[in-house]
């Protein structure tokens, strides 16, 4: 996986753990939710292209 690539996966976990302590400290929140599913879904496509 390429340094980019990369870089967006460990954002998308970070991303994950941030949205889930966020979720359990002050409740859900469809937004925070909503902003993660994008970011993984960005980051699933650069994984892909890059593996094309």
């Amino acid at each position: 996986m390429p340094g980019s690539a990369r870089t967006m996966a460990v954002c998308t976990v970070a991303g994950l753990v941030v949205a889930t302590a966020y979720t359990v400290a002050l409740g859900g929140n469809g937004w925070v939710w909503l902003a993660w599913v994008v970011l993984a879904v960005v980051t699933g496509g650069m994984v892909a292209a890059r593996r094309a």
